[in-house]
């Protein structure tokens, strides 16, 4: 009796095929890992490659996308305000077209009022130290409608900001005031100074520029707030710093931007302390007086009587 199979042992020819046929099945089952698997890698890259792809394209988009028009009541590159009876009210002015040139304010000429012009950076400490000391007197000078006050916010210190661009954004946020909410820019100008981070830290967060927007009360603020996040005036803010710094500046024969703060009255640049107010107050008066004098006609004599 046996206790083995009833089955002929394999022949060495026959386990020779056989281990061929179990090779080449696993030679197939590789081959078709293989494919699937080269499959699978060029679906993914395919996949990776639309998305970057996607991501370039945005951000090209974003880069090339046609500059829009400038803020609302800055056609000059600056906001104006004017003053009478205590109460200072913005000049409202559509704003710059896309691809448009700026409109030079046209000054009060009459000689009694003094023509305050600012090119500002709200990085800038020097533009820090002349507003702090300067701005109460300059506003109740345009309260009583003495002065008229044109502010221009540029961002010539844009790289100094350890890659934020914080003087871009700040500059954006300024112009988002103007177009959204004129009658506030003053008091978000101010707060801006106010809260003047250091040259070269990262400045201010959008989520910081939009909370002063919020403590300036101003009006519309959920579109201010976009706008501050959309960085919506940026190409206006880079046009508007070219065209500072390149000149020609209007009303003046000073011919463009060296530095910031560049303070101009009645056409005079003020090149005198940033933190006395006496010096600058004695300047607007001295400028003021002389666009006075060299508006006022010389009197033709009167003929003598004839003998």
């Amino acid at each position: 009796m046996s206790n083995g199979s009833n089955q002929p042992r394999p022949s060495k020819n026959e386990r020779r095929e056989a281990a061929r046929e179990k090779a080449r099945a696993l030679r197939e089952e590789q081959k078709k890992r293989e494919r699937r698997n080269k499959v699978l890698l060029q679906g993914g890259i395919i996949v990776a490659v639309v998305a970057i792809a996607a991501l370039i394209g945005t951000l090209i988009f974003n880069n090339i996308k046609p500059a829009g028009p400038g803020p609302q009541n800055m056609a000059s590159d600056g906001i104006v305000f004017v003053g009478e009876g205590g109460t200072i009210t913005p000049v409202e002015t559509p704003g710059i077209p896309a691809g448009g040139d700026p409109t030079p304010t046209k000054q009060d000429d009459s000689g009694e009022v003094a023509n305050i012009v600012t090119y500002i950076d709200y990085l800038c400490p020097y533009c820090g130290q002349f507003e702090t000391t300067n701005r109460e007197a300059i506003q109740t000078m345009v309260e009583e409608g003495a002065a008229t006050l044109e502010v221009h916010p540029i961002a010539i210190l844009t790289n100094r900001s350890a890659g934020t661009q914080y003087s871009l954004r700040a500059a954006n946020a300024a112009a988002c005031v103007a177009d959204l909410s004129p009658e506030q820019f003053l008091a978000y100008n101010d707060l801006l100074f106010e809260n003047q981070p250091e040259e070269g830290s990262t400045g201010l967060s959008n989520d910081d520029l939009k909370k002063l927007a919020e403590q300036a009360e101003v009006g519309s603020l959920s579109k201010v707030q976009k706008c501050i996040d959309d960085v919506q005036f940026k190409s206006w803010v880079q046009d508007a710093t070219t065209r500072a710094l390149n000149g020609p500046l209007p009303n003046t024969e000073v011919e463009a931007v060296k530095g910031t703060p560049t303070v101009l009255v009645n056409g005079k640049q003020y090149s005198g302390s940033l933190d006395d107010p006496t010096e600058f107050q004695a300047f607007v008066t001295q400028a003021a007086s002389q666009s006075f004098t060299s508006s006022t006609p010389t009197p033709t004599p009167t003929p003598a009587p004839a003998q």
